[in-house]
């Protein structure tokens, strides 16, 4: 998650040398800083059991999943952010030697907060859409049942919504499902609200 708060313009080479000695993680669009925040139990919760569940599904396979640290660069004046989650395919691809910025996120997960949801959904995923690598893009609310899934055909970017605790999300790009039941187990503040409810 992230605060929409900057004061200096800068760089993506300055921003990339700031960060990599920072003890705090920031990200990063066309020239300002925006400081990480911290992220709820709920939001740790959902972020844990969806990396366990595809990390299952995945394994033995091409494809890898990381979450929370590693950077992901959208382009080379554009943008860093860092992902809840990221799944990459084949042999990752890095801005430079020091291994720390993706180039190639297959997928990206990002669990909301009410701080950051219109951010998550508008100028974050317009900048996501510059990766030439990624394919599905999926908003976890943290709040509600309801998971937003956005999977590039062709050349359109197609949405669907999930409400329902019995309904499972199709991850076409990596071949896994994963039911939202899974994603919302260990969230017991709404696993018995109504489809598309928010917590009071």
């Amino acid at each position: 998650m992230s605060s929409l708060a900057a004061e200096t313009l800068l760089t993506p080479e300055e921003y990339l040398a700031l960060e990599r000695k920072a003890t705090l993680k920031s990200e990063y669009i066309s020239g300002e800083i925006l400081a990480m925040s911290g992220a709820s139990l709920a939001h740790t919760r959902i972020t844990a059991d969806i990396v366990t569940e595809l990390n299952i599904q995945l394994r033995g396979r091409e494809c890898e999943i990381i979450s929370n640290d590693m950077r992901v660069r959208t382009s080379p004046k554009g943008a860093y952010f860092y992902p809840d989650i990221i799944v990459f395919c084949g042999e990752p691809e890095f801005e430079d030697n020091v291994f720390d910025t993706l180039l190639n996120p297959t997928l990206v997960v990002e669990v909301l907060s009410p701080s950051t949801e219109a951010y998550d959904k508008g100028e974050k995923f317009r900048h996501y859409q510059e990766l030439t690598s990624l394919r599905e893009y999926i908003l976890v609310s943290q709040d509600r049942i309801r998971v937003e899934h956005y999977r590039l055909a062709k050349t359109q970017w197609v949405q669907t919504e999930l409400h329902a605790l019995e309904d499972v999300l199709p991850l076409t790009s990596i071949e896994c499902e994963l039911p939202l039941q899974d994603i919302y187990r260990r969230v017991p503040e709404i696993i018995n609200l109504r489809a598309g409810a928010p917590m009071l």
